[in-house]
């Protein structure tokens, strides 16, 4: 069912729930103390480190950093989204999920479901097709070269687009409503349409018997993308002739992104193996290449760079992820624009490795040429992510010079400013203060003296770190790490944010018009505001109710872990931080306003016209 889940039903859902009885019967718990403990189910343990608060009704793995209140263990456990986690709650308390829907969300969610329904119906045409078609034969030879046998094109609905221009079209099309159907799922295009790929020539279009539309792929190898559900959202088209492109995707539509979505990521759960980790590779081939050589846990981005999303999608899943590139230029360079985007979800816990095959080699080739278990200790010895950082920087320099060691820590110092706060981001520094020969008190001061001191020079809030635990602290030289670092690891609204989750209280003491919160951009602003609003809409309102809001946001991810981290500040001056943080952000937001303003001032005189007098 589609629609919102109204924030009330939700706030009652987690009242009505007990986190130590909903995780006791997924992971079996033991008392001590005032928690329950076990070996946490999301990395592999011996002595446990996962606890269960059950005043606080909050989880928290000392040893991976996974933590958040019962919904958020359901969506981990569970490998699901936050509403299919409310539906599974509620149905154990046994009550039913309400839905808010407007008109045009209620339009919407029924068009979509149209546009499944007509995906779903292309992929059984194209997979009938590979079976029965007459001229199959180019389809079921090509798979046959590439070594793909029938059990995995059925796993994975490969199927055929015929030779034709309205096969599809005349199969389902069968009235203009289908037709729509079928234009907005992306399956055929408006014959006259201004797009130079998908342009047909005069001489085409008299083929098309005087049609509107005509299909989209044609004599091609069909690749169903399916979403987390097993729903059929998009295709990827491999030809068997010379057209171009070689492969050609669905283009975007309401049901599909393409930014976001990872082929064979739907496959490689539904074989029913718990993976700890996941490859990612180039291509549909690759990944159906290795998944015949028994390796299931390949997937691949669709045509795009790696984004955040992609990565999001794949840490719920498995700690670990190694991506798989060509030993050329290309592939290195490729694979320094993944780790890139990987730096700022580097949580404690998490693994990222990178494998480069031989050049020319891809994946599909390469384990055919080595075999499966050569494969696999390749994957096993791959170079962490630490390593390829700091052989990538110092590849060009001497860092037996001082010019060479000062060089290093220039360029490395941006890219550990984005590690989460954690022990993995600690270790990065300490062990550039070993290449560079520097004291790593000393290194930690220079980069917390150089670092951005206001929010407003900081990296958007929701591209920053989590905040982690810092028990590790306690202990000889690492003590000063937060109080010198968290000056650029977490902008004012999400410091703001933890201390609101602490005492949810102090949001009763704000006074000031909160009316230029509103046109903040920032995410973390945006939720700051709303979730004062919440604590003053009911002054009842407890830390896991808050939690609960979180985790229908885009921080969600990243909020979960702020009320495990060592306390800086006393509980006695909490709510004046709180105030005096809201106050900075609050005279940052009017300074930006009143600018704004100046500057369009300026230009209406400078380009106001001149007085003809």
């Amino acid at each position: 069912m589609a629609g919102l889940i109204p924030q009330a039903f939700i706030d009652d859902l987690l009242h009505r729930t007990d986190i130590v009885e909903v995780i006791d019967k997924r992971v079996a718990l033991k008392k001590q103390g005032n928690n329950f403990t076990a070996c946490c189910p999301f990395h592999q343990e011996k002595t446990p480190s996962f606890s269960v608060n059950q005043d606080r009704q909050f989880y928290y793995c000392f040893g991976c950093g996974a933590g958040g209140n019962a919904i958020g263990f359901v969506m981990n456990f569970e490998q699901s989204e936050f509403p299919q986690a409310v539906e599974n709650l509620a149905r154990d308390a046994g009550i039913e999920v309400p839905r808010e829907e407007s008109k045009t969300q209620q339009r919407k969610s029924s068009e979509n479901a149209i546009i499944i329904e007509v995906l779903e119906l292309a992929s059984k045409f194209y997979q009938y097709q590979i079976r029965q078609h007459e001229k199959k034969s180019s389809a079921v030879t090509y798979l046959q070269e590439r070594g793909v046998s029938g059990e995995i094109a059925r796993d994975f609905g490969i199927g055929y687009a015929p030779t034709g221009w309205e096969n599809l079209l005349t199969s389902i099309g069968t009235d203009d409503k289908r037709q729509q159907s079928l234009l907005r799922a992306g399956l055929i295009i408006e014959r006259n349409q201004d797009k130079t790929q998908n342009k047909i020539t005069d001489n085409e279009n008299s083929r098309a018997n005087g049609r509107n539309y005509y299909d989209r792929f044609r004599e091609r190898i069909m690749f169903p993308i399916r979403d987390s559900r097993g729903r059929t959202i998009a295709f990827g088209g491999r030809v068997l002739n010379d057209d171009k492109p070689k492969y050609l995707n669905s283009p975007e539509t309401a049901v599909f992104r393409k930014g976001s979505e990872l082929y064979g990521l739907y496959e490689a759960k539904k074989f029913g193996e718990k993976f700890n980790k996941l490859l990612l590779v180039e291509g549909y081939m690759d990944v159906i290449a290795l998944a015949q050589m028994g390796i299931r846990n390949a997937v691949a981005t669709l045509g795009t760079a790696t984004s955040s999303r992609h990565l999001n999608r794949m840490f719920r899943q498995v700690s670990e992820i190694i991506f798989c590139f060509d030993g050329d230029d290309a592939g290195t360079a490729a694979a320094w624009r993944a780790l890139e985007t990987t730096l700022p979800l580097m949580e404690d816990g998490r693994q990222v490795k990178f494998l480069f095959l031989p050049r020319g080699a891809d994946p599909d080739t390469h384990v055919r040429a080595v075999g499966q278990d050569k494969f696999l200790e390749e994957l096993s010895s791959a170079p962490p992510l630490e390593q390829f950082f700091f052989d990538k920087l110092s590849q060009d320099l001497d860092v037996n010079s001082i010019e060479g060691k000062a060089r290093l820590s220039n360029l490395a110092k941006d890219y550990i400013r984005q590690i989460p706060h954690g022990v993995y981001g600690q270790l990065m520094l300490d062990r550039l203060s070993e290449l560079l020969g520097v004291n790593s008190e000393s290194l930690e001061k220079l980069l917390a003296t150089n670092s951005p001191a206001q929010e407003s020079s900081s990296p958007p809030a929701e591209n920053l770190p989590p905040a982690h635990p810092n028990e590790w602290q306690r202990s000889g030289r690492h003590q000063n790490l937060s109080s010198n670092l968290s000056v650029y690891r977490k902008p004012a609204s999400l410091k703001a944010i933890e201390l609101l989750l602490r005492n949810p209280e102090i949001a009763l003491a704000v006074s000031i018009d909160l009316k230029p919160l509103r046109t903040a951009e920032d995410e973390g602003r945006k939720l700051l505001l709303s979730l004062i609003e919440m604590v003053k809409k009911d002054p009842n309102t407890e830390t896991f109710t808050l939690l609960g809001y979180c985790y229908g946001t885009s921080l969600g991810n990243q909020l979960t872990q702020l009320l495990t981290a060592e306390k800086i500040t006393p509980q006695e001056g909490v709510e004046d931080e709180f105030l005096q943080i809201l106050d900075n952000i609050m005279s940052d937001i009017v300074k930006k306003l009143e600018l704004l303003q100046l500057k369009h001032d300026l230009q209406s005189r400078l380009y106001a016209p001149k007085d003809q007098n």
